[in-house]
């Protein structure tokens, strides 16, 4: 629990005066400036706490090895594969069957231009969660809720956690994908279903944590990719839950639900 405690106070600190100034407090232009930039330090929350506790926790070479597992190409090349086929297939199928029952309406714009979509997906990758989150949530907290809980019931844990962290953003216009709090509820079966999701490629990749910054980063281009606005509405966000619901029974039943691992 401590480093979930580390990880709110960091980001609520860099996050609440962004939520105030949303709700018209007035802050110094310098200070609104930043925190609205991209230089806000809020999203490396769960990095910076994930090495700060690690080397309090383990010294110099614990961080030498979270390092390593950041880079860690060493688990069978079939798995690169799942890491970024599977959330393709789920979250751009679920927003893609969202179209036809009149949700919204068919955006090729991100698809149309592949030069484009292959070089976003190395932004998103380096700026928009996947390394600013994945060190903490799978490479710091997941191991040590599995040594002593279930693989799905430790995913459930750091899934809810995961989801309410995100919580500030929906008062910031234009932060996040849900801007109301109806749909950010909704959303929650999301995170939770993900997470075991991504606990299932974590275990099968021997603890990488750079097969879950690529499979977060295909999460999050397929969301985009198909729904470039990256508004979510309710109905779509129950499209994802029935998606991720399918998935995560096939992978819970052949795996199982104590590793999630054969």
């Amino acid at each position: 629990m401590l480093y979930f405690v580390f990880v709110y106070a960091f980001s609520r600190a860099c996050w609440t005066p962004e939520v105030l100034a949303a709700q018209g407090v007035v802050l110094s232009r310098g200070l609104a400036d930043f925190l609205a930039s991209s230089l806000n330090p809020g999203a490396f929350g769960p990095l910076i706490s994930a090495f700060v506790l690690t080397l309090l926790q383990q010294g110099g070479c614990g961080v030498v090895q979270l390092l390593k597992r950041g880079i860690d190409f060493h688990f069978k090349k079939i798995w690169l594969a799942v890491t970024v086929l599977v959330p393709f297939v789920l979250f751009g199928g679920a927003v893609w069957a969202s179209v036809p029952v009149g949700v919204r309406p068919v955006d090729f714009s991100v698809v149309s231009n592949p030069a484009y979509a292959v070089i976003a997906f190395f932004v998103i990758l380096l700026t928009a969660g996947p390394l600013q989150e994945e060190f903490g949530w799978r490479g710091y907290a997941l191991p040590r809720w599995q040594s002593r809980l279930s693989a799905v019931t430790s995913s459930v844990i750091l899934g809810f956690f995961w989801w309410l962290w995100h919580l500030p953003l929906v008062f910031i216009p234009d932060r996040f994908m849900a801007d109301d709090l109806v749909v950010f509820l909704i959303l929650s079966a999301v995170f939770v279903l993900v997470s075991i999701i991504f606990t299932w490629i974590f275990n099968n990749t021997g603890g990488s944590i750079l097969a879950c910054m690529l499979a977060h980063t295909s999460m999050n281009w397929s969301i985009w990719s198909a729904m470039p606005d990256m508004k979510l509405d309710g109905l779509t966000t129950v499209f994802m839950i029935a998606f991720l619901g399918a998935a995560v029974l096939i992978i819970v039943t052949v795996w199982g639900a104590s590793r999630l691992r054969r």
